[in-house]
């Protein structure tokens, strides 16, 4: 039996430039860490008792014969991927809800297929099962997703990560203090809209208008930057937030289904209560929402947004890895 555990991602800046559409044509770079909320997944040889030959459960319970048969599309693109032979059960459980933000959908295909490697005995790089999470989305399941939530999920830590064509991927740690990176912790407010929504169709949407928002997606690419020298300088650290409000009025410009009325009221009320800057995480439409606020305004900030749910959290800088195993 194989467990793996594998964390959600906020996406800090460069979100949009991570798409293949852009980078392979642009420079593309996001910001990015993983935080202390994951997902696990387990998985094990079943053995021949049964009618069915594979078990998938999760929100769902699949019992089936055939891989081709199963649903959950993860699931059956990563057994088709690592050509599992032999019948297996996967359970999934995860820490947040999914369709929220964070990344899950990808955390659930790194983590898959970092427990199948060990299955077979393997043991892998987070180069090479990032690689193979975004070949399995991308090119299998033709979903709308970009590269950066395969690759921060597999790696971990506080990044920026750099795409180019096909071929290109670079993953730089922020090397920073603990103090500083205590002080960008200690100012960050996650909360959850009670928005379940569907990435692919907004993600789609912003997919389709990248030639048109060239000057929009060059500047958030370059609000990465930006930010690596805010945290690096050691200098007052409230330029970060002020630079989130500043990518997202360019995020929001992106499509008209990246925010609605409830997203932005509840920005507006962060804002009024003393929040420096914030943002609709991932592609956008409800879920999660990151707030940078000084402490001394967080109360407010809460009483503000009493209607949503405050999640707090640290970072994690473990990455997807295997928990448990047993031959």
């Amino acid at each position: 039996m194989i467990i793996s555990k594998t964390p959600y991602r906020i996406s800090f800046f460069g979100g949009g430039t991570d798409y293949p559409s852009w980078y392979n044509e642009n420079k593309g770079q996001v910001l990015s860490t993983t935080i202390d909320k994951y997902c696990y997944i387990t998985c094990r040889n079943l053995p021949p008792f049964h009618e069915h030959k594979h078990r998938i459960v999760y929100s769902k319970i699949e019992n089936v014969t055939r891989i081709k048969d199963i649903v959950h599309p993860s699931v059956r693109a990563c057994l088709q991927f690592m050509k599992i032979r032999d019948g297996v059960e996967i359970h999934h459980d995860g820490d947040l809800p999914a369709r929220s933000g964070l990344g899950s959908s990808s955390a659930f295909t790194v983590g898959l297929l970092k427990g199948l490697y060990a299955l077979k005995g393997h043991i892998v790089s987070s180069n090479q099962v990032a690689r193979d999470a975004i070949h399995v989305e991308q090119v299998m399941l033709k979903e709308n997703v970009g590269a950066q939530d395969q690759v921060i999920a597999a790696y971990g830590g506080v990044n920026v990560i750099k795409f180019g064509d096909k071929t290109h991927l670079q993953v730089s740690p922020l090397t920073l203090k603990d103090e500083r990176l205590g002080e960008l912790q200690d100012r960050l407010m996650l909360f959850y809209t009670g928005i379940a929504r569907t990435a692919n169709d907004i993600a789609g949407e912003q997919i389709r208008k990248t030639h048109l928002r060239k000057r929009e997606l060059t500047l958030m690419g370059e609000m990465v930057d930006h930010a690596v020298e805010i945290l690096s300088c050691g200098g007052n650290i409230d330029g970060f937030g002020r630079l989130l409000h500043e990518s997202w009025k360019l995020k929001r410009s992106l499509t008209d289904k990246i925010t609605n009325s409830f997203i932005d009221d509840a920005y507006v009320a962060a804002r009024k209560a003393g929040a420096l800057g914030g943002k609709i995480l991932g592609a956008g439409g409800g879920g999660f929402m990151l707030f940078f606020v000084p402490p001394e305004r967080q109360g407010r900030v809460r009483k503000a947004l009493k209607n949503l749910l405050h999640v707090p959290f640290k970072f994690d800088f473990s990455g997807s890895s295997i928990i448990f195993y047993k031959s």
